[in-house]
């Protein structure tokens, strides 16, 4: 009977190799990595998101609403503003704490591809906007002149879903519109929007009685998926 028998290695002096987790300070502890570590860009949004329904709150509902809310019939007098006063107009704290949430998890991607200078600050903000601001374009090329008030941030924030699908695809960078992750966060997108234009949107936190422009949730992803090609064409390189 043969017996196998294997020796110890004896440790090596210097520094050793580690398996996992981030590399070893010059003192030899462990990089601890922080809890939150979201960019402050994505930070900010939920501020403008949570911070915005606050101030909201603090008026008289039918008059903000009045003035700053958005609808299709209000661009035939020219009432262009509402727009973007909209998107940052909110239903109900439940409905402002969730497009705060879906902010932040899809803001990210956008963030560290623009990176934490003034200018990157400024392409990512610009293209909130002007997804919001197209998603409800969008809304208003299915219900041309409607009369109905159209608030939140929910097709800006679609708009972040379908640029970060891009993202996914690309490895952080925009790769291509039919990659396997826009397809995929795509249709899930769609089939539940249907869903809500079927069944409509109570089951949805903060929707209360209030019907829900899927339509224009669908249309800020969509936005979102072409217009992040163009706008990391100015991300800063270095």
């Amino acid at each position: 009977m043969t017996e196998s028998r294997f020796e110890e290695t004896p440790p090596q002096p210097g520094p050793q190799p580690w398996s996992d987790g981030p590399p070893p300070t010059p003192d030899g502890q462990p990089v601890r990595e922080p809890v939150f570590n979201a960019p402050w860009q994505a930070v900010a949004v939920v501020l403008l998101i949570v911070g915005g329904y606050w101030i909201q709150t603090r008026f008289p509902a039918d008059a903000i609403l009045s003035a700053y809310a958005f609808s299709p019939a209000n661009l035939v007098p020219g009432r262009w503003e509402t727009l973007i006063t909209s998107i940052f107009l909110h239903g109900s704290w439940s409905h402002a704490m969730m497009n705060g949430a879906f902010a932040l998890a899809f803001s990210t991607p956008l963030a560290r591809l623009f990176g934490p200078k003034v200018e990157g600050a400024l392409l990512f903000f610009g293209f909130y906007v002007l997804a919001g601001v197209l998603a409800n374009l969008g809304y208003a090329a299915v219900h041309p002149g409607g009369q109905g008030l159209v608030v939140g941030a929910s097709g800006a924030v679609s708009g972040l879903m379908g640029a970060s699908a891009r993202l996914i695809g690309g490895h952080g960078r925009a790769g291509p519109i039919f990659s396997k992750p826009v397809l995929g966060m795509g249709a899930g997108w769609i089939v539940i929007n249907l869903i809500i234009s079927v069944v409509g949107g109570s089951f949805l936190p903060g929707s209360g009685s209030a019907g829900v422009a899927w339509e224009a949730h669908i249309a800020g992803f969509i936005v979102g998926v072409l217009l992040i090609g163009p706008f990391a064409w100015f991300a800063p390189k270095d």
